[in-house]
């Protein structure tokens, strides 16, 4: 495999080397599980899960995302509605993973949560400040970013950029307005452990360098997540990680996803500008939202609109409408088929998937040009082999043209759809097309479009 991708600390695109191709690692930060997700909380998800099955073709993969279970903000939601932290992150896990299945997003190897990974935070950070990087203050213990020269380099921000722009608590414990908290007290009605500083709970950013430590090792060879990321949370990430294994390499390779906005205006849950995808796979098929959120290169932002839902429910139709004519009717019809060598390329390539997506169109285009019948059966099975690649056209035709947007029939069910196609071809050759007309308005009511081609008809429900 030559994989290249863009090193966010280097700002260039690199050659990809694992430290080891038999267990290569890779680690994201997934969600903090106190509501539900939406799209843009979606497109890590969906840009490693690509990642992810690109590398799996050349390496032992070792994936893991982390659920983040123990936060302010979970505090905060389940005083509110009166419940145990548990009770409220097991109802959001929950939905999470329903969330990413409807996208197609295949679950990581590892999955860590932070409130399985208490001891080991504690000891993480007895170790930071047995090495002189951490410090104790009024039951809070703090990193102390003037221990770790190297801070600010893969952000690219100075000090006194990081005390103007980022959320930095000025408190009278702290030794330098930057350094941030690794272990802070709770109160009794908050959510706490024992710890050799008091009761208590970790800081959000101790919390994945511990998880990433615990399940893949002292340097990993990528670390994933969105741009919003890069600072102060990988920052912190970096320093931490690399002062408690005495200066050894953090990660090899910072890869961050862009972000999705709305207008002009970034998604975040913070101002309420948000599509849940909850709400979204209400009115769409989840492999509809996949292709969108794979539309643009994955480190620009994205753009969501309507019209970018819509046209990647034509490019599916498109691509699905292949694979039924070539008659590949089964759900994996492409096992030994290789992927298009253009689909490979674009992927290797930092993860081109808008071009890989181009690629997949153009082979469609030829599909559907060629007379061969086996021409067109190879091209199918090339076209469902670089497809899959993208999590893309992973179900039977006829179940993608029969879907409704949550995978279950609405309306008439098959067999009255498939009954009512009959009687109005019949209809149609007996010329009584007053009559096959109102079949074919009455199934358009239904959501139900009705294509004529040679020897007869077929339908798809309209998306």
């Amino acid at each position: 495999m030559a994989l290249y991708v863009h090193n966010t600390l280097t700002r260039v695109k690199e050659p990809f080397e694992p430290g080891d191709p038999a267990r290569t690692t890779m680690y994201v930060c997934g969600p903090t599980v106190y509501s539900y997700v939406h799209i843009g909380n979606a497109r890590p998800a969906v840009v490693f899960d690509v990642l992810a099955r690109l590398l799996r073709r050349s390496y032992g993969l070792v994936y893991a995302r982390n659920l983040t279970d123990v936060d302010d903000k979970i505090n905060a939601a389940a005083q509110r509605e009166g419940v145990e932290i548990g009770v409220l992150t097991a109802r959001y896990i929950a939905a999470f993973h329903e969330d990413m299945a409807a996208l197609g997003v295949r679950a990581p190897d590892v999955e860590p949560r932070v409130t399985e990974h208490i001891p080991e935070i504690v000891r993480f950070i007895e170790r930071l400040i047995e090495r002189g990087h951490a410090y104790e203050a009024e039951g809070h213990v703090l990193f102390s970013v003037a221990t770790f020269p190297d801070y600010g380099k893969l952000s690219r921000r100075s000090l006194e950029d990081m005390i103007a722009g980022a959320r930095v608590e000025v408190a009278p414990y702290k030794r330098d307005p930057v350094d941030f908290v690794l272990w802070k007290p709770s109160d009794p009605s908050t959510v706490g452990w024992e710890s050799p500083w008091g009761r208590g709970r970790p800081g959000w950013h101790i919390e994945c360098s511990t998880m990433a430590e615990a399940h893949l090792g002292e340097t990993i060879d990528i670390h994933g997540g969105g741009q919003d990321l890069v600072f102060p949370h990988h920052e912190n990430e970096t320093a931490q990680s690399t002062c408690v294994h005495d200066g050894a390499r953090f990660v090899r390779y910072w890869l961050h996803n862009g972000l999705v906005n709305m207008g002009s205006e970034k998604m975040a849950k913070s101002t309420g500008n948000v599509l849940r995808v909850r709400d979204l796979l209400a009115e769409h098929d989840g492999e509809v939202l996949r292709l969108a959120l794979l539309s643009a290169h994955y480190r620009q932002p994205l753009e969501w609109t309507a019209q970018l839902v819509a046209e990647s429910a034509q490019k599916l139709d498109r691509m699905y409408g292949v694979l039924r004519d070539a008659g590949l009717d089964g759900a994996s019809g492409a096992a030994d088929a290789e992927p298009p060598a253009g689909v490979v390329a674009a992927l290797e390539d930092d993860l081109n998937t808008p071009l890989a997506i181009a690629e997949l169109i153009a082979v469609a285009r030829a599909a559907n040009r060629t007379e061969s019948a086996s021409e067109k059966e190879a091209l199918a099975r090339s076209l469902r082999a670089g497809a899959s690649l993208l999590g893309l056209l992973e179900r039977p035709p006829k179940a993608w043209f029969a879907g409704s947007p949550q995978g279950e029939a609405s309306g008439p069910d098959e067999a009255e759809i498939d009954a009512l196609v009959a009687r109005r071809d019949e209809l149609r050759k007996a010329r009584r097309f007053a009559e096959a007309d109102a079949i074919r308005d009455e199934l358009a009511r239904a959501g139900i479009v009705i294509e004529d081609v040679a020897g007869g008809s077929r339908w798809r429900r309209n998306r």
